[in-house]
């Protein structure tokens, strides 16, 4: 560590608008919203389904997407074990800037190790994590493959692919599950979008 980037040498810089005034502004607080699962298990689809339902409603929100996110900020990382923490590592930080901001942030992210997972909810105050797990049997994901990703993976084109030659840990006790094998978007949408709002006790207007 250079004595430049040293944490002796900095000093946090407070705001004049916090916490409590963003979530009196915006009717509802800021919150990280973590879909983990499987390659194909429908993170993607539901994270922007929901997001685009939760905006329309009138919530601050932002969508922080896993294979977006490697276009750019990790566009450095692969997938070792390693790059794979480090991926979680500085979406967390990102996830955090946001909600930090009142946002409720969605990430869609396999994130496949639990103590990468865990690091995350640790960084944010109690409660503003909120892990959802889409779960669907790694046969189900394979038969979608909607990037050909799994087909690809099998034929040995691509290592360390979460469900073919890499590990998943599910998460033990996440906030939410959702059976994206058994329901389509719509059901598995309201579900998590009735369980947010619930959560967030954010008030429709009219309502």
């Amino acid at each position: 560590m250079t004595l430049a980037s040293s944490p002796n040498n900095l000093v946090w810089q407070p705001a004049l608008v916090d916490r409590v005034d963003r979530t009196q502004r915006n009717g509802h607080p800021g919150v990280v919203v973590w879909l983990t699962g499987l390659p194909a298990s429908g993170k993607s689809t539901l994270a922007s389904q929901v997001e685009a339902r939760l905006h329309r409603m009138g919530l601050h929100t932002a969508l922080l997407d896993g294979d977006n996110i490697r276009h750019g900020l990790c566009a450095d990382l692969g997938f070792s074990v390693e790059d794979r923490a480090e991926n979680i590592r500085r979406v967390g930080e990102v996830a955090k800037l946001f909600a930090a901001q009142g946002c409720v942030v969605f990430v869609a992210l396999v994130s496949p190790m639990r103590d990468a997972r865990d690091a995350a909810r640790q960084r944010l105050p109690a409660g503003d994590f909120i892990e959802v797990h889409c779960h669907c049997p790694v046969a189900v994901c394979q038969a979608r493959d909607p990037k050909g990703m799994y087909a690809r993976a099998l034929a040995g084109e691509i290592p360390d692919f979460t469900g073919v030659s890499a590990p998943y840990e599910a998460p033990l006790k996440p906030e939410l599950c959702i059976d994206t094998a058994a329901n389509d978007v719509e059901v598995s949408a309201e579900q998590l979008a009735r369980y947010l709002l619930d959560r967030l006790q954010f008030k429709v207007q009219g309502a």
